[in-house]
């Protein structure tokens, strides 16, 4: 965060300074972890049902802090405000409005948010210091929490956008309005809060409403939903995808036996060969997007297709894709779920899959409302299109995602888990040298089943 008196702090949130210099300052980060506060920081004590932040403020400032946030006095140097939560909104708002060098980037959409988050930063830092942290910290916490991470020194900070009703990423873009804003897509992800795609479609819309004229809306022109945001925005629009209507277009998409995408990256500025490391054809979306944020921070085409291929995951269990000493292949993609991620996840299983045995993991998808049996009947009749040889299907997704891949042309075998245990046992049992093995869920702790495939390698590897 940007240097700020107590006394300032107090003034912007509308609190009260108490145990404190006025002038005494605050040089470090915001966090609301004791353990993860540096010397000059600032605390921030959440009354939450398990844990009271409050109980750790001291234990904060003798780690350095330079005061706390708190909604009650801790006795500790600090400011004493209604809501924290709201207190840390504004504190973001002010700090941005303080930093005319920064260029604000904001992304949303139903899936990949976080991995393209991740790309974005990556090829931005190319260009000066700039701000994306790991994680999907795209909530009313986690948006404002990383904003105070910007310094004076920094020249981008990427943000990601989540969104559970109407509204959401309209409050979200009022803390930091975005100058660049990107909708990747639009499909069933929570659609349990918004009631159909159209609604997701109008919520998600509401970053590129944020734009001012002179920014820049980047809309995925694959997606018809995305694609007709063009009209709610002021700012200028470049489309992306593979159609050709798009001004950054990905031509000659090819898989490697990895699944990894190669294409040539078509843009106004020229051309160039991109080569993918990560794993999935919906990366080539995903990159797509980075790229034409990348070329409007100024990269030239040719130094974006490098940048491109050098890519890496950044935020844990998004298509973490390891390899066995004993030649079975996992791919991690455990984090979240929802029909649309999983059945790109899915097809990527199959491609890296290709003459192998493929086993895939598949947990409940949560907030999906009406939609749920839906959901999981069409990932599960997808998994049988898709030749799964195993489908192992845990706790309450197991009946419908089960029954779902049982048709008559399958030749797989559906495995129903009780639990995550159960799902781990069934895979343990019958895995052989060669197996490709994909996780995904929505954190619902299928997790455990890719740390038990990494722990049963660490272990043999290891030996008695």
């Amino acid at each position: 965060m940007i240097r700020m008196t107590l006394d300032e702090i107090a003034a912007i949130t509308g609190g009260r300074l108490v145990n404190a210099d006025p002038a005494a300052t605050v040089a470090g980060p915001v966090e609301y972890d004791s353990r993860a506060l540096l010397p000059g920081g600032l605390f921030v004590a959440f009354a939450g049902e398990k844990v009271d932040g409050h109980d750790y403020a001291a234990t904060a400032v003798a780690a350095g802090a330079a005061g706390v946030l708190s909604s009650r006095d801790t006795g500790q140097p600090g400011v004493v405000v209604d809501d924290p939560l709201e207190a840390l909104a504004k504190l973001a708002h002010v700090v941005v409005g303080r930093l005319p060098q920064l260029t604000v980037v904001g992304l949303t959409g139903s899936s990949g948010k976080t991995t393209t988050k991740d790309y974005i930063g990556q090829l931005l830092a190319r260009l000066g210091e700039t701000v994306a942290p790991a994680g999907s910290l795209n909530n009313e916490l986690g948006f404002p929490y990383t904003v105070l991470k910007a310094t004076t020194e920094t020249r981008f900070l990427v943000l990601e956008m989540g969104a559970r009703g109407i509204g959401h990423i309209a409050y979200l873009t009022g803390i930091a309005a975005p100058r660049v804003g990107v909708v990747l897509n639009v499909g069933a992800a929570h659609i349990g809060e918004f009631g159909s795609v159209e609604g997701t479609a109008r919520a998600k819309g509401e970053l590129v409403e944020s734009l001012p004229a002179d920014g820049l809306a980047v809309l995925n022109a694959d997606d018809e939903l995305v694609s007709a945001m063009a009209s709610r925005t002021q700012a200028r629009v470049v489309f992306t995808g593979e159609s050709p209507r798009a001004g950054v277009r990905a031509v000659g998409v090819r898989l490697d036996e990895r699944g990894r995408a190669a294409y040539t990256l078509v843009a106004p500025q020229g051309s160039a060969p991109v080569r993918l490391a990560v794993t999935g054809r919906h990366q080539v979306a995903n990159t797509l997007a980075a790229a034409a944020v990348a070329l409007e921070a100024g990269m030239p085409v040719d130094a974006v297709a490098t940048a491109l291929g050098e890519v890496g995951i950044v935020s844990s269990r998004r298509m973490d894709v390891f390899d066995r000493a004993d030649g079975v292949t996992v791919i991690d993609d455990s984090y979240n779920a929802n029909p649309s991620s999983t059945a790109a996840a899915l097809r990527a299983l199959a491609a890296m899959g290709e003459g192998r045995r493929t086993i895939a993991v598949l947990g409940y998808m949560a907030e999906l409302g009406e939609y749920e049996d839906s959901g999981h009947r069409d990932v599960g009749r997808l998994a049988a299109e898709l030749g799964v040889a195993r489908l192992v299907a845990v706790a309450e997704a197991a009946p419908v995602l089960a029954g779902a891949a049982a048709v008559p042309d399958w030749k797989g075998e559906p495995i129903a888990a009780a639990d995550q245990a159960a799902a781990t046992a069934a895979v343990l049992a019958d895995l052989r040298p060669g197996d490709v093995v994909l996780v995904k869920g929505s954190r619902y702790r299928t997790w455990e089943v890719a740390d038990a495939l990494r722990a049963q390698q660490a272990a043999e590897e290891v030996g008695p």
